[in-house]
């Protein structure tokens, strides 16, 4: 039976109370104590002991038939002297006939939030399974349709769907804290030490080693990345995809992030026919965003309320034509405008606003004169069809079952507060809001066969693509270095897999790049990847 540490928890409260009230002096509980006082209590808890369930299964690639083993399990991670001070669960994929010891790759997939469950990447994305999707529209209610998904990448990689702790059954264990878990560092430690875990258990200390993260997971990545490598872990490759890797420019204040979202207002007006001299194809529209976004309008935003009247007229009328906005709508709003009044605004003549996750999705509010949306539609769209066809599938398919609440958020939990403290590699310092392409720079110029590859969705508003270039492209890297790190570009927003002509392309390109970073590693000579564009400069995937 598996006990919650909630539990624990409260009677270590119930403790400190009497010690507070007798003046007694008492011994601090062990892990086991306190586990074994949740289990007494009624509380369902994560296992101290590492527990599998394994099922199979079969998926066929281009004509192939691929069987394999899937595992839902724990990993139970450890201080240094051996105490467990977490259960992180996980679900694995691994091709049948894999032995410990084996080359073939494995890759390690996680979500962001911080402290989302990996569910949308597993059940959206390169898992042999996968919820169908398809036009920006709200999926209807069950049952829902998850079948196999002949764009796994089970053909070219193991897959292991690993949850943050506090979400999904990944819970602290014991008297652990929490706060142990919530923060930049303490997260990327504890992925850290599942990998390694994951890596000594099951004999992948040989194999090609991937990460791929989403969202505040491509934060992760950076840090863990370099985490990894000081522990004696060289990675092949890091998939960034839909990436937020620097918070800093998110303080108020600061003007960067106006610059970071025009090219995706840009995208976004294209696609909603909204520009009065539309290009034939969203990639023009992005393209002369960018070159004004770092030209006359980062000019304009410097100078701030000195700018003169007539250069505020012109670069709003500019804005104007690029997205889609009025002129004078943009001169009122000083000519920065916020994500949540251009959602509001593109469409206000049509009483409808547009998604922020995938702006794509059109909705409805209550209130057409607001200035907010009142909800994120692309968000209400997905998230009863993802939630629903994973708890189905975990529970049924894979027969994992347990007493434990699955929770969509570590936020959800008593006590949340995230540590956004970061201490950055080498003369990074400690930085009050993250930026781990510090970090992710550091580990590439340590490891030199690491191969990076971001991948973007143009109508992504949440982690918008222009913000993922300018941090990466100040990495710093030397120009040998440089085609380590790649670009790719779809027709899609935040879960760019949501559309399946996206996930075909992306599928090739990712097949493409797995063959060049393990060919990387073992001739140190990388092959031509045509589809997949180096860093030199940003190019555009379909249209």
């Amino acid at each position: 039976m598996m006990r919650s540490g909630l539990a624990a928890g409260l009677l270590l409260a119930t403790s400190s109370l009497a010690v507070a009230q007798d003046k007694s002096p008492r011994p601090s509980k062990t892990n086991a104590e306190a586990q074994r006082d949740a289990v007494e209590a009624g509380y369902a808890n994560a296992p101290i002991e590492e527990r599998e369930e394994r099922s199979k299964g079969s998926v066929t690639v281009a004509g192939k038939r691929l069987p394999y083993t899937a595992t839902a399990g724990t990993l139970t991670l450890r201080d240094l002297e051996g105490k467990p001070t977490a259960s992180m669960f996980y679900t694995a994929y691994t091709l049948d006939g894999t032995k410990p010891g084996t080359k073939r790759p494995v890759t390690f997939f996680y979500n962001g939030g911080p402290g989302s469950p990996s569910f949308w990447l597993h059940m959206g994305s390169f898992a042999p399974v996968r919820l169908q999707t398809g036009n920006p529209e709200f999926i209807r209610p069950a049952p829902y349709d998850v079948a196999p998904n002949p764009y796994t990448l089970l053909d070219k990689t193991d897959m292991v769907f690993l949850d943050a702790i506090g979400a999904g059954y990944s819970r602290p264990l014991g008297d652990m804290k929490p706060s142990a878990f919530y923060g930049v560092d303490e997260d990327a430690d504890a992925f850290a030490k599942a990998i390694l875990r994951y890596a000594t258990k099951f004999g992948r200390w040989n194999s090609p080693k991937f990460l791929f993260g989403e969202s505040y997971g491509t934060l992760r990545s950076g840090a863990l990345a370099y985490q990894l490598q000081d522990r004696g872990m060289a990675l092949n490759g890091v998939v960034l995809f839909s990436s937020i890797m620097n918070y800093g420019y998110r303080q108020p204040g600061l003007d960067q992030v106006y610059i970071n979202y025009l090219p995706s207002y840009a995208a976004t007006a294209w696609y909603h026919n909204r520009l009065p001299n539309r290009p034939a194809d969203v990639a023009t529209a992005v393209q002369q965003a960018r070159e004004f976004a770092t030209g006359a309008y980062m000019s304009a935003l410097a100078k701030g309320q000195d700018i003169s009247a007539a250069e505020r007229d012109q670069v709003a009328q500019r804005m104007s034509e690029l997205t889609g906005l009025s002129a004078d709508f943009i001169k009122r709003a000083n000519l920065r405008v916020d994500l949540a009044r251009f959602q509001k605004e593109l469409l206000r003549d049509q009483r409808r606003v547009v998604g922020r996750f995938d702006s794509r999705y059109m909705g409805t509010d209550a209130d057409a004169a607001g200035e907010r949306p009142e909800t994120d539609v692309s968000s209400d769209a997905i998230s009863g069809a993802f939630i629903g066809s994973f708890q189905d599938y975990l529970t049924h398919r894979l027969g994992y079952a347990t007493e434990m609440p699955y929770r969509l958020s570590a936020r959800d939990a008593p006590g949340w507060t995230w540590n956004w403290k970061h201490d950055a590699p080498n003369r990074g310092g400690q930085q009050n809001n993250p930026n781990t392409a510090i970090d992710l720079a550091a580990a590439m110029r340590a490891n030199p066969y690491l191969q990076v590859l971001s991948m973007n969705g143009w109508y992504d508003m949440a982690t918008p693509f222009f913000g993922t270039e300018n941090d990466l492209g100040h990495m710093m890297l030397e120009p040998s270095q440089r085609p380590n790190l790649r670009f790719a570009y779809y027709p899609g927003g935040h879960m760019i897999y949501l559309n399946p002509e996206a996930l075909v392309t992306m599928k090739r390109d990712l097949s493409d790049w797995y063959d060049r970073a393990v060919a990387v590693a073992r001739s140190g000579t990388p092959p031509v990847t045509p589809s997949v564009a180096a860093s030199e400069g940003p190019v555009s995937g379909p249209n």
